[in-house]
């Protein structure tokens, strides 16, 4: 869940710091104070489009910074960590953006800098923002199967990674056959293209590795007098008379006649004389090295010349003799391919068709699994609709095309297009959301759908922004036990002004404008008790608050109080 909120020069805001609860979070206030300036801020933390417009005017950059405690191993965000190298220790997610005035955009995940695209994606694992205008994502009819998928995540993900293996499989055979398969005049250019390529690879005669070992090669020859003189100076030290071995010796002579004596001296007698034979050794390997070496200036001419072909090479055929021996198994498969063209087309579609098979497998397999989840989801929207008094509402989900055509279209997600319809009025047809859902109905639909995905999507934080805006009465109370139901899946943070929402809170916050010397700055403050009831009064009256508006906030408190203890208890 989000648990710590920091931001910096953000709009009207000067600075503030929230600490968030788990539950569900209510943040109130009169209009303009700065409720959904903070909200922006969080979906910017999600990787949101930035503009400069969010910097506090007159100071250089905004900064948001976000800490979010995950309680669950299997969580998605550590596949998403993985996949992106940032590391997640203690079950702690810190995310940062800074927004600098000149327009450029810092992101960074536990310290880490990364890409905005980076930053959405741990964002989507973490943050789920509704407001007004994201019921819309309802309305786009290729979100569905999405929201689908989620309903019975476990089962449906596992068989969808399996399936999109096999799909891309495809799609990878499907674009080599349309390569060959392109006319005669490119396939012909290209033949000659490749045939000239080998050819002169096939001339240079290339050996493996052979630019590192003439590198080498160039290097001692070049280097000849230096390695040369290091050598010998090493080896008439070590050997000859009154040199080093000779010393050795006489140390180690002096040792053993007296080993006897003395444990000590017969112990490092034995160390001298090891060390001894190992220098000798060595002293006979620089001799051998020093009768190897050899000065060729025409070598070092060979040499070269052979380097500078090999360079040319490279910046047409790779950046090394083995890339270069790899392109050339490439080309000659390309090239027996194309000479041999037909009998590779007949390969081709014989795995084609392989492929597809398996693939049409699978997605029959997602098929169904799809089916089983719709027809759960269906009964539980239409339990839930009637608790939002949408009792005369019809839901089903509509799937196309028919399974049992071998012939159909495979696309990422498999075959099937799905659409949700609904009908809000008994006896009218089901159509898609899009043609038939008023705002206050797709309000109603989405809180719906959201509390049948909650546990399954995994998203910490679930932030709804004023969606229950248009209502009121028994609908608006309907509304209010739907989100605290989502906030025991997940924690819930929500902008509202209906008092009904307001007094499910586990924890109420009152956002207010005030003025600091000559700007204008937003607070934030956790309400007691007492407060909350003034706060309630003042959501149902808009002005004064009466001594009625305070009791009518008292008994919604107690309603509120009274259907938590009956959801603990169910």
């Amino acid at each position: 869940m989000l648990t710590e909120l920091s931001i910096r020069n953000f709009a009207i805001i000067d600075q503030i710091a929230i600490t968030f609860n788990d539950g569900l979070t209510v943040l109130s206030g009169e209009t303009g104070a700065g409720k959904s300036i903070i909200i922006d801020a969080i979906q910017l933390l999600a990787g949101g489009r930035a503009s400069v417009e969010f910097v506090r005017h007159g100071e250089e950059k905004a900064e948001i910074e976000g800490l979010f405690l995950i309680d669950s191993s299997s969580h998605p965000i550590y596949s998403v960590g993985k996949q992106f190298g940032v590391d997640i220790q203690d079950n702690e997610v810190v995310l940062n953006r800074v927004i600098t005035a000149s327009g450029k955009s810092i992101c960074r995940i536990n310290g880490k800098l990364v890409t905005l695209a980076i930053l959405r994606e741990f964002g989507k694992t973490l943050i789920d923002i509704h407001s007004q205008h994201e019921t819309q994502s309802l309305m786009v009819p290729e979100n569905h199967i999405e929201l689908l998928d989620l309903y019975n995540r476990d089962e449906i993900m596992q068989v969808k990674e399996e399936y999109s293996i096999l799909y891309n499989q495809l799609q990878t055979l499907q674009k080599r056959y349309k390569e060959l398969n392109e006319n005669e005049q490119e396939m012909a250019q290209r033949l000659d293209l490749l045939e000239f390529q080998l050819t002169e690879l096939e001339k240079a005669n290339l050996e493996p590795d052979e630019d590192i070992v003439l590198e080498k090669e160039r290097n001692q020859l070049m280097n000849y007098e230096k390695i040369y003189t290091a050598i010998m100076n090493a080896y008439n030290a070590l050997y000859g008379e009154q040199k080093g071995l000779e010393w050795l010796n006489i140390g180690q002579s002096a040792l053993e006649e007296n080993s006897q004596l003395d444990e000590f001296i017969l112990k490092k007698s034995e160390e001298l004389s090891n060390h001894y034979y190992m220098l000798e050794d060595l002293t006979f390997e620089l001799s051998n090295y020093i009768e190897s070496l050899e000065y060729d200036p025409n070598r070092l001419n060979e040499i070269e010349g052979r380097l500078a072909e090999i360079s040319r090479l490279k910046k047409k055929y790779g950046s090394t003799v083995a890339e270069m021996l790899d392109y050339m198994g490439t080309i000659e498969e390309e090239i027996e391919q194309i000479k041999n063209k037909e009998s590779h087309l007949q390969k081709l579609e014989n795995e084609i068709d392989d492929v597809r098979q398996d693939a049409f497998l699978e997605a029959k397999q997602l098929h169904d699994l799809r089916k089983k989840a719709a027809d759960s989801l269906i009964s539980e929207v239409h339990v839930e609709l009637k608790d939002l008094y949408l009792e005369k509402a019809s839901f089903s989900i509509q799937f196309k095309p028919d399974s049992s055509e071998n012939s159909v279209e495979l696309y990422k997600n498999g075959f099937d297009h799905i659409r949700f319809l609904i009908s809000t009025n008994k006896g009218e047809p089901l159509k898609e959301i899009s043609k038939v859902a008023s705002g206050g109905e797709l309000s109603r639909i989405m809180l719906v759908l959201k509390k049948l995905f909650a546990k399954h999507q995994g998203v910490t934080s679930v932030i709804f922004d004023e969606v229950d805006t248009g209502v009121s009465g028994r609908v608006a109370q309907a509304i209010a036990e739907k989100i605290y139901q989502i906030s025991n899946e997940s924690q819930v943070l929500c902008i509202t002004h209906l008092p009904q929402v307001a007094a499910m809170a586990d924890t109420h916050m009152l956002i207010e404008k005030m003025e600091v010397g000559s700007r204008t700055a937003t607070q934030v403050t956790d309400l007691t008790e007492h407060e909350q009831i003034s706060e309630l009064s003042r959501m149902i009256t808009g002005t004064k608050l009466t001594d009625t508006a305070k009791e009518h906030a008292k008994e919604l408190l107690e309603l509120a109080q009274n259907f938590k203890k009956i959801s603990i208890m169910n």
